[in-house]
């Protein structure tokens, strides 16, 4: 009798070029396992699960009827005020629930298969971490889980309840395909006393930084009205940027503090489909760094889509591609992981392709899509979820 298939063990191909990728226990390795299945695509393409390098799974039944702005809003500190602060304050755990696994299956059917999270739901901080991680255990998705910390609602007492959000999941989470930053929503939202307690929250956890920087000339205002060069300039002064941190949009940084950034090993994520939707701006100084990734800021999980708005926007097809890759290098960094997809060692995440439809979906080693359709969950009961939870959030923002 043949010995059992080890777990997160599979061979993928050989595809129509001649690829075949073997997982052992969920890494990238050289030899096949023994006893492992076999997934055959000669017709098919292999490649890397795509990466959304920063993203709000909470924003994920948007797309479901989300109503529009009456009046319409003349900046973008009130589509925050109006729209995405009052969703995360209605947020409650069934429709946070409903959002991820929505977010995260349709994710998955779009070959992506890593995420890196932003959270925030201030009227239910303790356990929000783990209604997000209860969907990407059940759906089978790679992430990054942190909860933003701020003090736009309670003060400091607020950002405090995030911070330990954020130490509590950290120390308890015990999945392979999870881990944990420290989180911070933007500097304009939170004392210097709240960034000086995030940065020795990431000395504690040896964790880096995830955190909104100049997205909108808002935040650099604000910096330079607390005596700062600007909210990254801040953020270093205070000890809050240990190498590894992911700083996202970055759209008003100079180039000079774009290359600040990349010489502290900080990742810069562009968001362009984001930036564009709520009129920031284009983010053109982040050519001075070699670690920016790409990422949707709560836009469906589409990489392809990403990069190619990227392009329309005014990135080369080389250099936007080269920003979709860099999220492997990202997501690697923070599971210990060689960062090239086919190496040894690499995460065990990739997706076969039939010409431009996905047909499977591999992660940490486990199918997760076979076919074009989710192993784990059924996409239907998600979808009838979703939808019904939906009307009830946007009751529930309009009376706030």
């Amino acid at each position: 009798m043949s010995a059992p298939a080890p777990s997160g063990s599979i061979s993928v191909g050989p595809d129509r070029a001649g690829r075949t990728v073997h997982v052992h226990q969920g890494r990238v390795s050289a030899h096949p396992a023994p006893g492992a299945p076999v997934l055959a695509c000669p017709d098919d393409l292999i490649e890397a699960g795509a990466v959304n390098a920063h993203t709000h799974l909470y924003s994920g039944l948007a797309p479901l009827g989300l109503p529009a702005l009456d009046p319409a809003p003349t900046c973008f500190l009130e589509i925050l005020e109006r729209r995405w602060w009052r969703m995360d304050r209605a947020l409650t755990p069934d429709s946070l629930r409903a959002a991820a696994r929505l977010y995260l299956a349709e994710a998955l059917l779009a070959g992506t298969t890593g995420l890196v999270d932003h959270h925030e739901s201030p009227s239910m901080i303790e356990g929000s971490l783990d209604v997000l991680a209860a969907a990407f255990e059940e759906l089978g998705a790679r992430g990054l889980l942190t909860y933003g910390a701020t003090e736009r609602n309670g003060g400091p007492d607020e950002a405090a309840a995030g911070l330990a959000e954020c130490r509590r999941f950290a120390v308890q989470n015990r999945s392979p395909r999870l881990r944990a930053l420290v989180g911070l929503h933007a500097g304009f939202t939170v004392s210097d006393e709240t960034i000086r307690a995030a940065a020795a929250l990431c000395g504690a956890l040896g964790l880096p930084l995830h955190v909104h920087v100049a997205e909108d000339g808002h935040d650099v205002t604000d910096a330079r009205d607390r005596r700062h060069a600007g909210p990254l300039e801040r953020l270093l002064a205070l000890g809050a940027l240990p190498p590894g941190s992911v700083l996202a949009h970055g759209v008003h940084l100079t180039h000079a503090q774009v290359t600040l950034a990349s010489a502290r090993r900080c990742w810069l994520v562009h968001n362009p489909r984001s930036n564009e939707g709520n009129g920031v701006g284009f983010a053109a100084n982040l050519g001075a760094s070699d670690r920016v990734a790409l990422g949707t800021d709560g836009w469906p999980a589409e990489m392809i889509a990403e990069r190619n708005a990227a392009v329309r926007l005014g990135l080369s097809r080389d250099e936007a591609d080269r920003r979709l890759s860099h999220g492997h290098a990202l997501l690697a960094g923070a599971f210990l992981a060689t960062p090239a997809p086919w190496s040894p060692g690499a995460p065990g995440d990739l997706v076969v392709r039939r010409g431009s439809a996905v047909l499977h979906v591999v992660v940490d080693g486990r199918l997760v899509v076979k076919d074009g359709h989710l192993v784990h969950a059924d996409l239907d009961e998600i979808r009838a979820a979703a939808r019904a939870a939906a009307p009830l959030l946007w009751a529930a923002m309009a009376r706030l």
